[in-house]
This record gives C-alpha cells, structure tokens and sequence, in this order.
C-alpha cells in the first residue's frame, strides 16, 4: 500500500527547501500524498509571526500546482500545543490501522525526538523518513531509537508503522529565519520562495515589521 507522507511545521514562510524535500522524498519513495500539517502553537518555539489564516493562504499558492500535495488543517482547528502525537492518533482513526504512514523530519528533528510530547508512542503510530543532506551524518548518535531502521523504501510499504528510513535529499540551506529577517530589510527573498508566495507576501506587506 502507497505511503502517505506528513511534513508538519510552523511554515512561516513556506519555502522551496520545504517543496523540494516534499517532492523528492513522495517521488524516491512512491508515497501516494504529501500532506503539509501546518502548527497552530508548536510546543518547541515561539508562536509563528504569521497568524495561521496568512500561513495557510501562502500554503495554498505553494502547493497548488503540485499533484500530490495537500494541506491538512487538522493542528489549526485543534485547541492547544500542536503534537504530533495527538495528530497522529486523529489521523489513524481516518486512515484506519492498516494505511503506512511517513513522518518527513530533517536530521536535526530527528536528533531531538525524545524532548516531543510522548516520543516513544511515535513509533506506533506511523513510520519516520529522516531527509538527510549529502555529507550530513546519516543518523544521530545514541541508541535511543528502538524501532527499525530500514534499508529499503518497500519496507515502508508493508508495514503501517515501527520504521525509519534515512533518505538523502538536495541540499538547500533555507532558513524562515533568514528569509523573515530579509524581507524586513527590503531584501528580496524571490528563488528562495515560490514565486506565487513572494507575491502574496509582498502585496500583503507581510513581515515587514518581524525579526
């Protein structure tokens, strides 16, 4: 059975290390979707400088001509911290037990899994693609992880949930950060976002007044 793959995040703004991840890893590992989960109040940083409305509408414009991309709101419409655990089990209860289900994190989220919100019952829930960079270690040191570690993409086809798999993606070291920070020094974040998203945000006048 086709993976459905979940990127979640603040999206503050979306960008194209995001579509590229996304792209890459739905194509190399057969996924039937990517859903983008953007975060109402996420537990590990401050609250976005973008309202969720903004944030889904530049959402929207980048994915809209991506078969194969949707938007799953389901953290915006929920009270409280977004985990991804509770999303998680929200989305098991549609998708039913058997469905394969693929959390995309990058290394750096991936080495700090165990500070979220009852890590440990992740595994039970859904699978764990690790985009890693070319040149990047290929998995974090410690031994924390207890689950599987697959050597090949059907692996992740045959099971719901329990695995991870590290797949090595285009590096492109964008920040929202530093695309905030630009765009409120009058710099151009275009090549950077995509196009429809740097419209959008430049019509609206947003970020102009965020660190």
């Amino acid at each position: 059975m086709a993976p459905i793959g979940l990127l979640g995040g603040t999206f503050d703004p979306v960008h194209l290390g995001h579509m590229r991840i996304a792209l890459e890893v739905m194509e190399a590992l057969a996924f039937q979707e990517v859903r983008f989960i953007p975060a109402a109040s996420p537990p590990h940083r401050s609250d976005p400088a973008l309202d969720a409305h903004a944030r889904v509408r530049l959402l929207r414009a980048a994915i809209a001509d991506q078969p194969g991309f949707t938007l799953d709101l389901r953290e915006l419409e929920r009270p409280g911290p977004s985990y991804m655990v509770d999303t998680l089990i929200d989305l098991r209860g549609e998708v039913g037990t058997e469905q394969p289900l693929c959390l995309i994190l990058g290394m750096d989220a991936f080495s700090l899994l165990p500070s979220w919100h009852r890590w440990e019952a992740l595994a039970e829930l859904t699978h764990v693609v690790v985009a890693s960079r070319p040149g990047g270690a290929q998995r974090p040191e410690g031994a924390w992880w207890r689950g599987s570690v697959f050597m090949n993409p059907e692996q992740l086809q045959a099971t719901p949930a329990g695995g991870v798999y590290f797949h090595r993606v285009t590096a492109l070291e964008i920040s929202a950060t530093r695309l905030r920070q630009l765009i409120n020094q009058g710099q151009s974040p275009r090549y950077l976002v995509p196009d429809a998203v740097w419209r959008m945000i430049d019509e609206e006048h947003w970020y102009q007044f965020h660190g």
